[in-house]
């Protein structure tokens, strides 16, 4: 078998039409499923900007009573959501917030915080648990002094993304709540994209893991398989003014209501499954920890959720050209077995960049059979890196 590609000759699932594409890039490439799909077809909708999509507001009010608070919004986007509260929270141009430096809020949101609302995030060290000091913290609240902002508003992350899906203490968000407190008025958001995940490796209500912030957003279209959406909850009074900004950022959306019903599906069908993706994960940690390779390692003890991370321990070795290898089917796989039961080729897509280790993330349409091809292939790879080093 030739040296192909997932780029190679796309069939008509968007992937080659001659290898088994397993895609553990993201779980932002979950799709929808046949329920949701038939939810969506069905929904009954208005115009949303009117305030008349039933199927909207009663994803709002569903989302508002599992979250434990006044009210919620929806909106197009996680990044909106995190822009939103951070526009209504720090509500003066020139303020300033408090974020974890591995915050999906800090590298990937474009710096929308200074380009757009005009809030200075300052950045403190993330733990590898998803934490940060929170002595260090007490140190960080500024405004006392004529010539510093005024610091307004901290900033979490629940699942951590870069910290591999790492569940935050829920001990430690209260204690940092009340430093916030103590600080006078100084509130806390959290970037709740997999907060159901969080709630799950608990075995507690996602409304005790939210219960010491004062808002907070998840995300529909990541592990929930909603084609687009996010959720922002908070009090009454908060989500009004979300409600007026959303509009100046073009979030005013008509017949979503579509949209929303597949929020709800998500909420009854993909919340209580998450837990498998949970296991799943775990079986492709436990096999590549069963390897004992010298090249590749997982934290096996600090798994949490669906975000495992593939540290790479040589510097030979980089994370984009293992990427590169998973994805190729090479001369030699056929005849090692490294194929599917139709004996096409196994192409295994990871999330990989500058990066010191590799990230693999699993969702509600990764089955049983892809982690057991994707496990196939990682030992061939990894097997092959180890004889040429």
């Amino acid at each position: 078998m030739y040296a192909q590609s997932a780029g190679d000759e796309l069939g008509g699932n968007g992937g080659p039409s001659n290898v088994r594409v397993v895609d553990f890039r993201s779980d932002t490439v979950s799709v929808p499923t046949p329920s949701m799909r038939q939810a969506i077809f069905e929904a009954v909708v208005g115009d949303d900007v009117y305030g008349e999509d039933p199927t909207v507001r009663k994803l709002e009010q569903r989302s508002a009573a599992l979250f434990g608070k006044e009210a919620a919004l929806f909106v197009p986007t996680g990044t909106m959501a995190n822009l939103l509260a951070i526009m209504v929270h720090c509500s003066r141009r020139g303020t300033e917030a408090v974020v974890g430096d591995m915050a999906h809020g800090f590298l990937y949101e474009q710096g929308g915080a200074a380009q757009i609302a005009g809030v200075l995030l300052n950045t403190i060290r993330n733990n590898p648990d998803g934490t940060f000091c929170l002595n260090e913290l007490s140190k960080k609240f500024r405004g006392f002094d004529v010539h510093e902002p005024n610091t307004v508003l901290v900033m979490v992350e629940n699942t951590h993304n870069m910290c591999g899906g790492k569940v935050l203490p829920l001990d430690w968000l209260e204690n940092l709540s009340k430093m916030c407190a103590e600080k006078g008025a100084k509130v806390v958001h959290m970037d709740g994209a997999r907060v159901f995940n969080a709630a799950v490796h608990l075995n507690l209500p996602v409304s005790r893991v939210v219960r010491d912030v004062d808002s907070v957003c998840f995300c529909l279209s990541k592990g929930l398989a909603c084609p687009v959406g996010s959720v922002l909850v908070g009090s009454a009074e908060f989500i009004k003014e979300a409600h007026r900004l959303r509009k100046a950022l073009g979030g005013g959306m008509r017949q979503v209501g579509f949209l929303a019903a597949a929020g709800l599906c998500a909420l009854d069908e993909i919340v209580p499954k998450l837990k498998d993706d949970h296991a799943r994960t775990r079986r492709v940690a436990e096999a590549i920890d069963q390897l004992s390779s010298p090249i590749f390692k997982v934290d096996l003890e600090n798994l949490h959720t669906n975000i495992l991370m593939v540290q790479i321990l040589s510097k030979k070795v980089h994370s984009s050209d293992l990427a590169h290898r998973l994805a190729t089917v090479y001369p030699g796989e056929e005849e090692a077995g490294v194929v599917d039961s139709q004996g096409k080729g196994i192409v295994l897509k990871l999330s990989a960049r500058d990066w010191s280790f590799a990230r693999i993330v699993i969702y509600t349409n990764v089955t049983d059979e892809d982690v057991e091809l994707a496990i196939k292939k990682i030992r061939y790879v990894f097997r092959q890196y180890e004889n040429d080093l």
